[in-house]
């Protein structure tokens, strides 16, 4: 019986994910890895893990257009659910496939637990440069949260650093508004960073009011925020020993945190910042080791 006459249930559908994350990769050299069959786009479902929360309509108008010419040349890759099936990797394939017309679209059904399916689109999104920042960090704070992820065992997976992650998850402490100036495009990640270090919330919200009225560069921000207590937001000039500022940078690169340094050479207090108990676990074994 063709594949696509069975029901999402029959265990014949059901083959091995191979090893690694690398197996649920859509092109992936992994052995037993299915061949993609016709699945009809009225059995499809959106995947509650997908990552990515929003798509540019000139883009997808583009992809609809292509579908149109030369069908859907990369199969989706979908998982059996209740009554069909739901769509892990490529729903924007999807979508441009029904915009287009199409009935049905070639997919490859694995046999994936709720955390392979967020992994595989999050490591999927990662690859085409789709997610914006913000549903970058959501997704490994769902990984973490939902799937009891550490930040060194999200980083293995996606091929990113462990400071990169911790950096990326930061970011979801900035207020709702700057939040939605990040994903509207109207500031980048760097200018998010950078603005998130002015310290207290006012201050965050007063320099990030300042970058978007002046349009200020990523470097100009960050000079901004490291005189955070300046004249330039709060009216009180404040001087930093330059080889204390090195310090900061160093330690900073070193533990993937936030470093102050506060004081004079001879005297004087050193923090670190953390945003959850995780980050705190993380940096103690460090220190402590």
């Amino acid at each position: 019986m063709p594949d696509s006459q069975l029901s999402p249930s029959d265990p014949r559908r059901r083959r091995g994910l191979g090893k690694g994350l690398g197996a649920l990769i859509p092109g992936a050299e992994a052995a037993g890895v299915e061949r993609p069959t016709e699945i009809a786009l009225s059995h499809l479902a959106a995947n509650p893990y997908q990552p990515r929360q929003a798509m540019d309509p000139q883009e997808l108008s583009g992809l609809v257009e292509s579908i149109r010419r030369h069908g859907v040349l990369q199969p989706i890759v979908v998982r059996a659910a209740a009554g069909g099936f739901e769509v892990v990797a490529g729903e924007r394939r999807w979508r441009a496939a029904e915009a287009a017309g199409l009935t049905t679209i070639p997919a490859v059904v694995r046999t994936l637990t709720d955390q392979e399916a967020l992994e595989l689109a999050l490591v999927e999104n990662l690859q085409r440069e789709d997610l914006n920042a913000m549903e970058r960090a959501r997704a490994y704070r769902r990984l973490i949260a939902d799937f009891g992820l550490t930040q060194e065992e999200i980083a293995e997976r996606v091929g990113k650093s462990q400071p990169s992650i911790a950096n990326s998850l930061r970011l979801l402490n900035l207020p709702p508004q700057i939040q939605v100036s990040l994903e509207a495009g109207r500031i980048t990640e760097g200018h998010a960073r950078a603005i998130l270090s002015a310290g207290s919330e006012g201050a965050v919200l007063k320099l990030w009011e300042r970058v978007e009225r002046q349009g200020l560069s990523v470097r100009e921000t960050e000079a901004l925020a490291r005189r955070r207590i300046s004249r330039e937001i709060h009216g009180r000039p404040r001087a930093q020993d330059p080889q204390l500022r090195s310090v900061e940078q160093d330690l900073g690169r070193r533990y993937g945190a936030k470093v102050s340094v506060r004081g004079t050479r001879n005297r004087g207090h050193l923090a670190f910042e953390y945003y959850s108990e995780e980050d705190l676990q993380r940096l103690l074994d460090l220190l402590l080791a």
